[in-house]
């Protein structure tokens, strides 16, 4: 699928850049179907291997969608192709954050969700880049906007990000503050961070500058776990605590 995203430049030029978006593999709720989750994987990986593993989980109450990403390059690595839902030049508070790229994947998950029954809860979930694009989808709920000011209009019921950060974290109490209706929003949504003290790819530090961030912007209902010794992978302690998170906070059926 592919996504066109219009810039205005300087008087009345517009440029444009398209995101061509890979495979999305669902996993069917195997129970009545009560929840859907987008979950998004890390950079350079696909929606089929993550789909694997959320079939697995005992949740049979929640329809996963896992999408794959564009595949573009990555100023990170060199500047090489890798399945991407953003352009990350370095992972620092006062990094370049790639607002384009952000708002493209947030516009193509938000229209996976968009097409779900009314009385299905729906939340995103991601690891490492994925869950980075989990907390920005979290953002762009509160504000009630992207990053190019289109209206966002997906009624987020959860959050969850392992192993990621937070783009644009340095502005966004400042963003909140300034409207009633989004700190309303922002303290409504249940989000879980889980993040691995020995993480060698995305570092501890970001995962608890993410929480800290989140937080003082007005996130109040946030959960964050730490896992010691663990790295840039997840366990099966974190997924269950994953799936007694959702089941308590979608209110899901055993």
């Amino acid at each position: 699928m592919s996504y066109s995203h219009n810039t205005m430049g300087s008087g009345s030029r517009t440029a444009t850049r398209t995101f061509d978006f890979g495979r999305t593999h669902v996993v069917r709720p195997k129970g009545k179907h009560q929840a859907t989750i987008v979950w998004l994987h890390g950079l350079g990986d696909n929606g089929s291997s993550w789909s694997q593993l959320l079939e697995s989980l005992p949740l049979p109450n929640i329809k996963w969608i896992c999408p794959t990403a564009p595949t573009r390059p990555v100023a990170l690595l060199g500047g090489f192709p890798y399945t991407a839902w953003f352009d990350v030049s370095e992972l620092s508070e006062n990094g370049p954050d790639d607002w384009e790229g952000l708002d493209a994947s947030a516009a193509h998950i938000a229209n996976l969700l968009s097409t779900e029954p009314c009385d299905v809860k729906v939340g995103i979930g991601g690891f490492s880049m994925g869950a980075a694009m989990a907390l920005y989808s979290a953002t762009a709920f509160a504000l009630g906007r992207y990053g190019n000011g289109n209206p966002y209009n997906i009624n987020l019921r959860a959050i969850v990000g392992l192993s990621g950060w937070l783009p644009g974290s340095r502005c966004l109490r400042n963003k909140i503050e300034v409207s009633h209706e989004a700190a309303r929003r922002a303290a409504s949504l249940p989000i879980m961070l889980g993040h691995g003290t020995c993480d060698d790819v995305v570092p501890y530090k970001h995962g608890e500058i993410s929480a800290h961030s989140l937080n003082v912007a007005g996130f109040r209902n946030l959960t964050f776990k730490n896992y010691e010794g663990i790295g840039h992978y997840t366990i099966p302690k974190e997924m269950n605590e994953v799936c007694n998170w959702l089941t308590a906070r979608l209110g899901l059926e055993g």
